[in-house]
């Protein structure tokens, strides 16, 4: 028996008025739809989750995500999904609505603590404001008291829910609703403010980014009989970057400045030059355990900012290929990164072509 995310993503979004629907559109630097499902992944309370979409999803390579054809109303969608797993040995089942990608773990394990106890829990949130109900030409005050918004993920008992809605004729808003209907008990608990739905292009500016901003610098000499490696590619040149590792100054510099930014230390505190271990490491190997980090504690690159300081190569002959072995090392836009190449007039190890050096400044956006 285990627990299960489903995640409905088949909505049309019409009132979010853009050329693809609203679930997928991009969002503090990944799909809106990939935030919910990240985070089902972290909470690890999930054997499986399904994604109920009527648009063909790429990229989904986690064996424990499954994406299904959704309806044309939620409600179809969600039945779909509970169909899907009527013979998967379910125990308890979590809806939740992709167009909602900032609730928080916290919330996930909060509904799962309770549902122990209950065969339904949703989380709500009350309003400050003077409600009013239009009955014909007639405007009737209500209590705010007694006022519940519902939110998602909503979490039942799998069984149950699946028996309500085989027997389900009526067009639902939600999963409480058939409970509801049903006379069955819904326990209700406090939801999160940040956990709002996102139905218009100006929903995307309710959360409040936070700015962080990391310097990186790195340098090393040049040296026969090695390969040059710059940006994550190999750059045909006389010699190659002397260094515990493959020497890539400009990754090692990115490396720093997203460090710098997140106040973690620098890149010799988590790869020192006396380990055996790091010895010959390519860069792209050691840029890759930073956006882990980089994602887990809810950063996510602004830009990023180069200099390349050598006499050669010539940035310019390569700036194109860099720049997109930067994009896809680092998931982000091509034009979220810049790169300039800058001489040191002959001056020095640079000028003498003895070493190349690289600067970069990381702009980082805190999204929790």
């Amino acid at each position: 028996m285990s627990n299960c995310f489903i995640l409905l993503a088949a909505g049309k979004g019409k009132r979010f008025k853009s050329n693809k629907p609203k679930q997928f559109i991009n969002y503090v630097n990944k799909p809106l739809f990939m935030h919910s499902v990240d985070k089902a992944l972290e909470s690890r309370l999930f054997k499986s989750i399904i994604i109920v979409s009527n648009v063909p999803l790429k990229n989904i390579r986690n064996k424990s995500i499954k994406v299904i054809k959704g309806g044309k109303e939620r409600y179809q969608s969600s039945q779909n999904a509970i169909n899907f797993l009527k013979n998967k040995k379910i125990k308890n089942v979590f809806v939740h609505d992709a167009a909602r990608p900032n609730f928080s773990i916290k919330l996930l394990k909060r509904l799962y603590s309770n549902l122990k106890n209950n065969k339904a829990v949703v989380p709500f949130l009350k309003t400050e404001d003077s409600s009013k109900y239009k009955v014909r030409n007639k405007f009737q005050n209500l209590a705010r008291d007694n006022l519940l918004f519902t939110q998602t993920p909503q979490c039942f008992d799998f069984k149950t829910l699946h028996k309500l809605y085989i027997s389900n004729k009526e067009k639902v808003t939600d999963e409480a609703s058939i409970f509801l209907n049903n006379n069955y008990k819904v326990k209700f608990i406090k939801g999160e403010k940040n956990n709002f739905k996102i139905t218009t292009n100006s929903d995307l500016k309710k959360i409040q980014l936070k700015n962080f901003y990391g310097i990186g610098f790195d340098i090393h000499r040049l040296i026969k009989n090695k390969k040059l490696y710059l940006g994550g590619i190999k750059i045909p040149f006389h010699s190659g970057l002397q260094g515990h590792s493959d020497g890539d100054v400009i990754l090692h510099a990115i490396i720093d400045g997203l460090l710098g930014a997140m106040r973690k230390k620098d890149i010799g505190s988590l790869y020192p030059s006396h380990k055996d271990k790091f010895k010959n490491i390519r860069s792209p190997n050691m840029l890759l355990p930073i956006l882990k980090i980089l994602d887990k504690n809810g950063y996510f690159i602004n830009n990023i900012d180069i200099n390349l300081i050598c006499e050669r190569p010539k940035v310019s002959r390569y700036r194109g290929k860099i720049i997109s072995s930067l994009s896809n090392l680092l998931s982000i836009n091509k034009d979220q990164i810049n790169l300039k190449g800058k001489t040191v007039e002959k001056l020095g190890l640079i000028g003498k072509e003895k070493a190349i050096a690289c600067e970069t400044i990381v702009s980082l956006n805190y999204y929790a």
